[in-house]
Formats: C-alpha cells, structure tokens, sequence
C-alpha cells in the first residue's frame, strides 16, 4: 500500500500496526530465507533459460537437485517459479493418420517397458513445414533409455528417410540379434530396404495395429514432445535452417540435457552410463 504512494500514517491505521513496527521491518535486513531464495530465483532462472525455456517445476527441480546437488523441495521451486513468472511448455496431443494393411506382427503389444537398451527400438516419421515447403525427419529411438540412436532428415518421406535413420542406429549401436524394430505400417516400414536392411543385421521388425497411436505410444510421447518443444515455437524460413535446430534437439538437447520423468529425471546418456556402470558392478 505504501509503495503505492499511499500515506504511511493511513496504511497503518487502516491495518492497525503501529507506524514504529513499520519502520523498524523496513530498516530490518533481509532474513536469510529471502537471501536463499534470492539466490535461488536466479539460479532456477538459468535452468529454464539453459532448457530453452522447456523446464517446468518438475525438471527445474531435478536439474538444481540432480545436476547441480542443490537440496531445495519442489514446492519451493514451484512457488520460485511463479513468484518469477516461468513456466514450462506443456504438452500437446494431435492424430495420426491411418496407415496401409497390417505386414508384420506386433511383438510389442503396448508393452514398452525393457530392462536394458537395445532390446526394443521404436521409430516413426513426423513432419513441419517451413516457407520453401516440408521437411521431414525419422527417429530410431531406444525403449529403455528414451535415447534417440538415429535420425534422418529429408524434403520428402520416403524409404530412404527410414532406412537411413536405421543405418544410422545400426552403426551407432551395432545391436545384438533379436533387438526388436517397432513402427506403425507405413509404406515407408514395409518397404523392401527398410525390411532388408532390419532383418541383413538380425533385427526383428515388429508393427502395431493400423491407426493406432497407443500401439507405439513412446515415439508418439516423443513426438508430441518435440512439436511442443521446438518446432511449434516459431515460424521456419528455410528447411536448412529447420534441419539444424533438429539435429540440436535431438543430439544436443534431448539426449545429453533434457531429464525424463521417466528415467527418474536423469538424462538419456546419464541413464545409459548408470545402466552401464550397475551391470559392472
């Protein structure tokens, strides 16, 4: 009230605190919990400015209490953060579009969850457009560690597109035989060089229900993710320029920095690298 040019007398008056009181709490230096949030609000601040603004209460938390070793509850982020006026992106759900005759079985069966990495791969297709047209991108990602092992990008979809994000996963991976390739029944999935090049190095392709988005419903989270994320958030000149924020996404953002409810807010590669380190010991 006094801030707002009112007259100290008649505020304390009107709220019945004595005038000395009111002196005496503005004279009084800050008490160490509005020094700790202080400091604190300026370091959430970095997370959701390091995230892209992605971050919201929950990932904020983890990052200060996971990545940084700052003991804070997630009440009070949350209360930071909107005292600061952030908040994360939230998630948006859109269709997909019916796809051809089923080709192959689904080994899947809505059960995502594998207890190491290579043993299911799930992969699809998503498009954007920019002002010179659409650019289309195909992501191979792991079930167990939501890591992204391939991706191809492209002005059209199509086998190439596929078979090259699967190279890609093959050569990064170099996966044991039996490591199931998930996908919906795409022209683009049941085409003579995906299917070859799958089965050529022990891979066993695996498809859901037609126009079913739950039967691969971690590529679809991921998706949606993305689209919320990135590619939502502005309009796209080139398809040069679009390309380049998703190789960033994908390899740089989603893999090394974004932290996975999940994967108990740990990122991908620290999943992996945790993984890796508990079968050794």
């Amino acid at each position: 009230m006094a801030a707002e040019g009112l007259s100290i007398q008649v505020c304390c008056r009107v709220l019945g605190v004595p005038e000395s009181g009111f002196y005496a709490w503005r004279s009084r230096p800050p008490s160490p919990r509005s020094v700790r949030h202080a400091w604190l609000t300026g370091v959430i601040e970095q997370v959701h400015a390091a995230s892209h603004g992605v971050y919201g209460g929950r990932r904020v938390h983890a990052e200060l209490v996971l990545g940084r070793g700052i003991a804070v509850g997630h009440g009070a982020v949350e209360m930071l953060m909107r005292r600061a006026g952030l908040k994360g992106l939230s998630g948006n759900r859109r269709r997909r579009p019916v796809r051809q005759v089923p080709t192959a079985a689904d080994l899947v069966d809505r059960r995502f969850s594998r207890t190491a990495p290579d043993q299911l791969w799930v992969t699809d297709i998503t498009e954007h457009p920019t002002r010179e047209g659409k650019v289309y991108c195909c992501v191979v990602l792991d079930a167990c560690s939501r890591r992204v092992v391939g991706w191809s990008i492209d002005s059209s979809q199509t086998a190439a597109l596929v078979t090259n994000a699967l190279s890609m996963a093959i050569h990064n991976r170099a996966p044991q035989a039996g490591t199931v390739i998930h996908s919906d029944h795409g022209v683009q999935y049941t085409s003579w060089a995906f299917t070859d090049r799958a089965k050529a190095t022990g891979l066993v392709p695996s498809m859901g229900s037609v126009g079913d988005c739950y039967d691969n419903a971690v590529i679809e989270s991921f998706w949606g993710r993305m689209q919320t994320e990135l590619l939502n958030r502005r309009r796209w000149r080139t398809r040069i320029e679009l390309a380049n924020a998703i190789f960033e996404y994908l390899e740089i953002f989603h893999n090394r920095q974004r932290r996975h409810s999940a994967l108990g807010m740990l990122t991908p590669i620290e999943y992996e690298i945790l993984h890796a380190n508990t079968q050794l010991a």
